[in-house]
């Protein structure tokens, strides 16, 4: 396995520290193993790194701007490569097992095949100029509040929001005229035009024969989303359309760990670069410190966005990553990041290929203002008691289950099912009907099937196992007509459960 480059510089040194966390992230999801994550991770970034190198090495040479990706979204597509290399050499074992399945269909074959037919925002972001597409990836996909990605970028924090707003009018315009150049068929190149007026005004309503092109063509959907600035759908669009398969997971946990305020890098980009005024840089010792600050931040980033969190009124926010994901743990065979970057000692260690597991959730416990709650699990009463409760009750749900709708728009929507078991479980199947005809299309921390209106999700193979009280979480992308009502008849491996907003 090749060792980590040396960075060259303080600058490159805190950029290899802000983008370590995203690609263990995006790493550990596509492996079956914590070490195994490393190791993709290791040989991702070594790679992806010496490619930007000698890209803008030959920039330099040629005095021509390269066409090219922002660092992370690089080196998350670098991910990929290294993953589909595992595949073809016969390291296929140690991937995800959905993963590999993507990486031999068509599907995959999309983001590295000819230009005009890869997706449509990879084709967008790449043919924008490095600072303004960083600017558009840090905010939308990596969820960084704007002063940090100011500060990052060496922008000023008070017309932020202004460039931001201007970046995305960019990236649409990119992307409409990468989609009027996709090769099309007739009925594709009659909806172009009606297409990009009915995405660029917030309040403009969907023909009817448009909307139902756009749930048969993959093409034009996958434009809408990038056309459609307005709805909250872009980071979306971003994510699935740059990084593949297991974008909007990665995403997720990416917002997790920017609402938990820990980001990878540096707390202000002008410390030891050279972009403050009147600053000078830093002695050798101090970027040491700086980098390993920042490694340790980014570790404690993907732990806090593998773990549940609990909101204010006691229950488990809705997210796609469940409470039995998987984190990183460093190999005793594969040499950790931070060692390579710098002589410090890790802070902890753990046995190769073990998982952590996050602490339950306490199970939920009877009002108060019932005097006799019915307990759960076996009764503990004496075989020969045969008096009744003189308040009978009722038989004890097998689950809560929280849905969620997390962004809808025109015919499609992403929501997320967060479920706590009353009982310890070795895997899960829950089921659940829709009333209004929508039919899921994707989902992630988990499988599906559905039939008619039924629809049943399957735990995924690192997320099997649920401690009493404990909960896991799955999301999906679906589509809707007309109306989009909570679905109802939630059950947990057969037995009913109660649903609570």
């Amino acid at each position: 396995m090749p060792d980590l480059p040396t960075p060259q510089d303080a600058a490159e040194a805190a950029l290899f520290a802000e983008c370590w966390d995203a690609v263990l992230s995006y790493a550990d999801l596509c492996t079956s193993g914590s070490a195994a994550a490393t190791q993709l991770a290791t040989e991702a970034f070594t790679h992806g790194i010496r490619a930007a190198r000698a890209g803008s090495e030959g920039a330099k040479s040629t005095g021509r701007r390269t066409l090219r990706l922002p660092r992370i979204p690089l080196l998350l597509t670098s991910v990929r490569t290294a993953a589909a290399a595992w595949e073809a050499h016969g390291q296929g074992h140690r991937l995800d097992p959905d993963l590999r399945l993507w990486l031999n269909s068509e599907k995959a074959g999309r983001y590295t095949g000819p230009p005009l037919h890869r997706p449509l925002a990879l084709r967008g972001l790449r043919d924008m100029q490095e600072p303004d597409a960083a600017l558009l990836w840090l905010a939308e996909v990596e969820s960084l509040p704007l002063p940090a990605v100011a500060r990052r970028l060496g922008l000023d924090p008070t017309a932020a929001a202004e460039e931001l707003a201007q970046v995305r009018a960019l990236f649409r315009d990119r992307c409409h005229r990468n989609h009027l150049d996709t090769p099309m068929d007739a009925d594709c190149r009659s909806y172009a035009r009606l297409l990009d007026a009915v995405t660029r005004s917030p309040g403009a309503e969907t023909p009817e024969d448009l909307s139902r092109h756009l749930a048969r063509c993959v093409g034009c959907a996958e434009a809408a989303a990038c056309l459609r600035l307005h709805g909250g759908g872009l980071p979306a669009a971003l994510a699935g359309g740059v990084i593949g398969w297991g974008g909007l997971a990665y995403l997720e946990r990416r917002r997790r760990a920017a609402d938990a305020g820990l980001v990878g890098g540096r707390t202000d980009a002008a410390v030891d670069t050279g972009i403050a005024e009147g600053k000078v840089a830093a002695p050798r010792i101090g970027r040491t410190g700086l980098l390993v600050a920042a490694v340790i931040v980014s570790g404690l980033a993907l732990v806090v966005s593998l773990m549940p969190f609990n909101r204010a009124d006691g229950g488990s926010a809705d997210a796609r990553g469940d409470s039995a994901d998987r984190q990183p743990v460093a190999d005793p065979g594969v040499s950790s990041p931070s060692s390579l970057l710098s002589s410090s000692p890790s802070a902890t260690t753990r046995p190769a290929g073990s998982l952590v597991s996050p602490e339950p959730s306490k199970p939920r416990t009877a009002p108060e203002t019932d005097p006799a709650p019915e307990p759960q699990g076996t009764s503990t009463s004496p075989a020969h008691t045969t008096r009744q409760s003189p308040h009978p009750t009722k038989t004890a749900s097998s689950c809560t289950v929280a849905y969620k709708i997390v962004d809808q728009w025109a015919d499609g929507f992403q929501a997320t099912v967060t479920v706590t078991s009353a009982k310890a479980l070795d895997t899960w199947r829950i089921a659940w009907a829709f009333r209004d005809g929508q039919r899921v299309t994707q989902m992630w921390d988990g499988t599906f099937v559905q039939h008619d209106s039924r629809v049943t999700a399957t735990a995924a193979d690192y997320n099997k196992s649920v401690p009493a009280g404990g909960t896991f979480a799955f999301g999906f992308l679906a589509s809707w007509h007309d109306a989009n009502a909570t679905p109802d008849n939630f059950t947990l491996n057969g037995g009913s459960c109660t649903s609570r907003g």
